[in-house]
């Protein structure tokens, strides 16, 4: 999860947490970023700039005068901020209580898990987090709209009693990247995506290669079975191999190379040994177009500096983009929320803002 959240785990300093909850036209962040203030400093951003100054200020003055209660306010970047974006933008800020608390935290423990967060803007406090089911998981959701889907993302709707709620998706990364190899170049994968909205499983023979720190979505495998670890990664994911053996890696593309539903495909190396690896394949009947879509060379076209870091930054980019597009093309049912404490309400107002 973001920085914004891992940092509150074990700082206990008041704070407001500032989340971009609409964008007309253009902003300098995405609906869903945040950054979290304190009367110290923040974690985070929402994008810099005007807006972003003026967002610290208003969250250090809830802060000051003891104000819980959460609120939306609109900003328009040219007239009032100056911004060359042009466009508005709507902030919620949230003054992070005992209830707002207990909902973050159940957050962190379900880092690995797909959950929608939900706060009141008007009226009473209420904060709810519901899990893929509809269920509740901590806080209280009553009168929260009960309906919205993955591909809203981050919104404001109105609930059964015309208050007006944050409906945030806080969802884990479905970009997910098995990499073969614990080598320099490895590593320095493994340091570039350490931020970026993703999941790695990193794979090598030699335990001893993997350092000591480890980011959060990282989850090593040291094991003298890779192999395995192609049929074990989920349907769609990518994958990237860069060990020390031509021979592992050849068993590596060959695994990868069976499976039907794997996503990005990417091998280190030269075209010379692009030639070799298409001859085997060729040889051992695998389709010339699953060939054809393997990436080797990999990184992207016209960076040719060799120095690990370089790469690294040049196959990141890569992924990325191949992340986004798969991203953009992902649809999503629909989740209707049920509260646990609450009977079955009748279908709310989904009004979206602004009204």
């Amino acid at each position: 999860m973001s920085d914004w959240l891992t940092a509150m785990e074990n700082d206990t300093q008041a704070c407001v947490l500032v989340t971009v909850a609409l964008v007309d036209g253009s902003g300098p962040r995405e609906a869903g970023a945040k950054m979290r203030v304190a009367t110290s400093g923040q974690v985070d951003t929402i994008g810099g700039g005007h807006l972003e100054l003026r967002a610290v200020e208003i969250a250090k003055t809830m802060l000051a005068t003891g104000n819980t209660q959460a609120r939306l306010e609109r900003f328009a970047l040219g007239p009032s901020l100056g911004q060359c974006c042009g466009g508005v933008v709507w902030l919620a800020f949230e003054p992070v209580d005992t209830g707002r608390d207990a909902v973050l935290s159940a957050l962190r423990e379900r880092r690995q898990q797909d959950s929608w967060r939900l706060t009141a803007l008007d009226g009473d406090a209420a904060s709810a987090l519901f899990d893929t089911a509809g269920k509740l998981i901590a806080g209280t959701g009553e009168h929260a709209p009960d309906t919205f889907s993955r591909e809203r993302g981050t919104h404001v709707a109105q609930g059964m009693d015309g208050r007006r709620w944050l409906v945030d998706p806080c969802l884990t990364p479905r970009a997910h990247l098995t990499l073969f190899g614990a080598g320099h170049v490895g590593a320095a994968i493994v340091r570039a995506l350490a931020h970026l909205p993703c999941n790695v499983t990193w794979v090598d023979e030699r335990d001893d290669m993997f350092p000591s720190d480890m980011p959060d979505n990282v989850r090593i495998a040291a094991t003298d079975t890779p192999e395995e670890f192609v049929s074990m990664a989920p349907p769609g994911g990518s994958f990237l191999v860069m060990t020390h053996s031509h021979a592992l890696d050849q068993r590596l593309t060959e695994a990868i190379m069976a499976r039907d539903d794997a996503g990005w495909f990417g091998l280190i190396g030269s075209h010379t040994k692009r030639k070799q690896f298409e001859h085997r394949l060729q040889a051992r009947g695998v389709p010339d177009e699953r060939i054809a879509a393997m990436v080797c060379p990999i990184g992207m076209p016209g960076i040719r500096n060799k120095a690990p870091a370089v790469i690294a930054a040049s196959v990141a980019c890569q992924l990325l983009m191949v992340w986004e597009e798969a991203a953009s093309a992902a649809l999503a049912a629909p989740l209707r929320l049920v509260s646990a404490s609450a009977p079955p309400r009748r279908k709310s107002r989904a009004a979206t803002y602004p009204l």
